[in-house]
């Protein structure tokens, strides 16, 4: 198996050096696309640039500004209750306005910071496209477009790539999580059982989650019933487990700022053959798509390997969309498994195989079944980084 060379423990702190290697790639992208800055306005890119980490972005009251320029540092915007932490980071230019001041929330000192910046193309990136979103008020995007005398370009996608390109540190960090989820999840045996409510078992594992070691777990989802589960994205509930029920739970945890997210199902007594072959299905699927997760091949190709498995294993369909995914500092990151994404697979990218598919179990019902494991692309081929699961339906009970 392919290894990365893993430090064990990360530091919590990354180095100057991360953030200087950041923004020199963000400027060659600036280069390319003729822009005279980027303005980054979300938790993950103001956090991934900066390095300004807290978790006040839980509160939607005021906007934050991080302008990237072609030349230099990161210039930051804030409100001033934000101005000791970002001090702090490597940042030093940090601008400030009495926030909340819904009259002129930061639109001046953002304008006025904006034409200082040197203008040769008068282009301004932004994200604007799929899978990014602005946190600002939209008067404020209007009062940019009509102040700012300068073309606003999405630059989505190339944030996307720049992130989706983790570096040593970060995938450290991804791996530290998995490892510390993958413990809890070993754990689980020890105090699930029926009788339980599927909230019961939630809540003691993600009590063995802190117990690990890690920060916190904004994302556990859980779905059971007999012989198979309808739903994977609405759980808890307060449904009783019971004998011959099937229970998933799949988990988002967080370690300084970075996810893990990867799944485990086990049976409460035993489920039908019908239900061990589907699991035994996209357990295989995972492999098939570890196998072709290589530099130079693409997200399409991951598909083409795990899907076909799926439809000759008894796959009626796949409701999630996709069968993975990108993965980091936001719990679903750019790209997506799907047939026509044909995103070229580089190293350093994290990723998730996810190959889900619906059945009928034994009952004759149609259920779901979703397998996922979290991996990272090296020069040799891919890395597991969460500890695959048992090859074969674990029975609890």
């Amino acid at each position: 198996m392919t290894q990365y060379p893993l430090t064990g423990a990360p530091q919590r702190q990354f180095s100057l050096v991360e953030f200087e290697h950041r923004m020199a790639r963000a400027q060659a992208m600036m280069r390319e696309l003729n822009l005279d800055g980027v303005l980054l306005t979300t938790e993950t890119n103001v956090r991934y640039f900066s390095g300004y980490f807290t978790q006040f972005w839980q509160s939607p009251t005021r906007p934050w500004f991080l302008i990237l320029p072609a030349i230099g540092k990161p210039i930051a915007v804030i409100p001033t209750i934000g101005v000791v932490g970002m001090s702090s980071t490597w940042v030093d230019d940090v601008r400030a306005w009495p926030s909340p001041f819904p009259e002129d929330d930061g639109v001046s000192l953002l304008s006025q910071t904006l034409a200082e910046l040197p203008k040769r193309f008068g282009r301004l990136g932004m994200t604007l496209g799929r899978e990014t979103h602005l946190r600002m008020p939209q008067q404020q995007v209007q009062s940019l477009y009509t102040s700012s005398n300068l073309e606003l370009v999405n630059v989505s996608r190339e944030v996307l790539h720049l992130r989706s390109i983790k570096s040593a540190a970060e995938i450290n960090r991804v791996a530290h999580v998995c490892g510390i989820t993958s413990k809890a999840f070993a754990q689980l045996p020890g105090f699930a059982s029926t009788a339980m409510t599927e909230r019961d078992v939630v809540a003691e594992f993600r009590m063995e989650l802190l117990r690990q070691g890690a920060d916190h777990s904004p994302f556990i989802v859980s779905s059971s019933g007999p012989d198979g589960y309808d739903d994977i994205i609405m759980g808890p509930t307060d449904r009783v487990i019971e004998e011959g029920d099937l229970l998933i739970i799949d988990t988002g945890t967080v370690w300084q700022g970075y996810f893990c997210d990867f799944d485990r199902n086990w049976c409460f007594g035993d489920c039908s053959q019908e239900t061990k072959a589907a699991y035994e299905t996209v357990y295989a699927a995972t492999d098939a798509g570890f196998a072709v997760a290589k530099p130079g091949n693409t997200t399409s190709d991951l598909y083409r390997a795990m899907w076909p498995i799926m439809q000759a294993g008894g796959a009626l369909g796949n409701d999630v969309g996709r069968l993975g995914h990108g993965l980091g500092s936001d719990l679903t990151e750019w790209p997506s498994n799907t047939a026509t994404d044909d995103t070229v697979l580089e190293v350093g990218m994290i990723m998730t195989l996810e190959p889900g598919m619906s059945y009928l179990n034994g009952d004759g019902k149609v259920k779901q079944m979703v397998h996922e494991e979290n991996i990272v692309i090296t020069e040799q081929g891919p890395q597991w980084l969460s500890t695959r699961a048992a090859a074969q339906l674990p029975h609890l009970g």
